[in-house]
């Protein structure tokens, strides 16, 4: 891999990265705390889900985010075919 694909790559790389935590950012830090008392409105199994989101949906999340990622990679992987 020559040098400017190796840096594209790791610019889209980063650009993945950077969209995905702004993604988890907003979920765990606005839906948990900035955007709680209008979530606690709506409840879900007799819980508001602001509360829902601070303690299982930022998680339940996170772990989307990861999915993404991976499958985000595997294709940038094999675009610069680099992948196993």
């Amino acid at each position: 891999m020559s040098k400017k694909d190796l840096s594209q790559y790791w610019k889209k790389n980063l650009t993945i990265m950077i969209w995905l935590l702004i993604v988890w950012a907003i979920v765990s830090y606005g839906c948990s705390i900035l955007f709680v008392e209008q979530l606690n409105r709506i409840k879900i199994g007799g819980f508001p889900l602001g509360f829902w989101f601070a303690q299982q949906g930022a998680i339940y999340v996170f772990v989307v985010l990861i999915f993404i990622y991976f499958f985000l990679m595997e294709r940038l992987d094999k675009e610069y075919d680099v992948n196993d």
